[in-house]
């Protein structure tokens, strides 16, 4: 068994997940102009938040999707230990180009464990455990998060089909599951830093990303660090 295996349980996961929606606003960002909506989840009461392109996908493809976890510290203090912030960066870019939706999932910080988790493991891999481990020195699931709110949402704003931005193969197995066909994954790769190196190895190594960890990826001109937007700007 992998860490990447599915935690939202068979069947269960079908079951309509209760969510509403709120108004439509505009956003304009760095990245562009887009429209936004918050979504309540009414089984945990947490809000999350949908930024989709007002444009229709290119091509009648099926829109992209992200489904991003939140992270304060990749997202908002551009963090290098992760590759959150820059991946969040390159996936609104990508759906400004090409249509489509970036769920901001909230309460999935350090993938489910929380804030104040997350630090801790931190200080475990300073030690030298990585990140699978330091989660399991915690007596912490690998994976905490659950996507069937988000799943919900998808089918709500009427996207049954999708092309899913990751490198994760597990979201789409549990989009899949959730009655969400992912047509098509496309890679977020964003090239490697030192700092975040093992980290990704880990990843690709014992959580099954799809990852290349080349540090010249392909289509690296369009991650975070970039002509309109710098998220690690002083």
């Amino acid at each position: 068994m992998t860490a990447a295996t599915n935690r939202d349980g068979g069947n269960a996961a079908r079951a309509p997940h209760p969510v509403s929606g709120g108004p439509i606003v505009q956003l304009p960002t760095a990245f562009g102009d887009f429209v936004a909506q918050a979504w309540t989840d009414h089984v945990t009461g947490v809000e999350h938040l949908a930024v989709s392109s007002p444009n229709p996908p290119r091509n009648g493809k099926a829109p992209l999707v992200r489904l991003h976890s939140e992270c304060l510290t990749g997202d908002v203090f551009g963090s290098y230990r992760c590759d959150c912030g820059e991946q969040l960066a390159y996936a609104l870019e990508m759906i400004r180009e090409e249509g489509g939706t970036l769920l901001y999932l909230r309460g999935q910080e350090g993938r489910g464990i929380g804030l104040a988790n997350k630090i801790k493991a931190y200080a475990l891999q300073e030690a030298g455990f990585d990140t699978v481990e330091a989660n399991e020195q915690l007596g912490l699931p690998v994976d905490a998060r659950c996507y069937k709110a988000a799943a919900q949402i998808l089918a709500e704003m009427g996207l049954h089909e999708v092309r899913l931005l990751s490198n994760n193969p597990d979201k789409q197995n549990r989009l899949a599951q959730a009655g969400v066909a992912v047509v098509e994954m496309v890679p977020t790769e964003v090239p490697s830093r030192e700092q975040n190196i093992r980290y990704l190895q880990t990843k690709k190594d014992r959580m099954d990303h799809l990852l290349a960890l080349d540090t010249e990826t392909a289509g690296s001109s369009k991650h975070a660090v970039n002509s309109t937007f710098d998220l690690n700007q002083d």
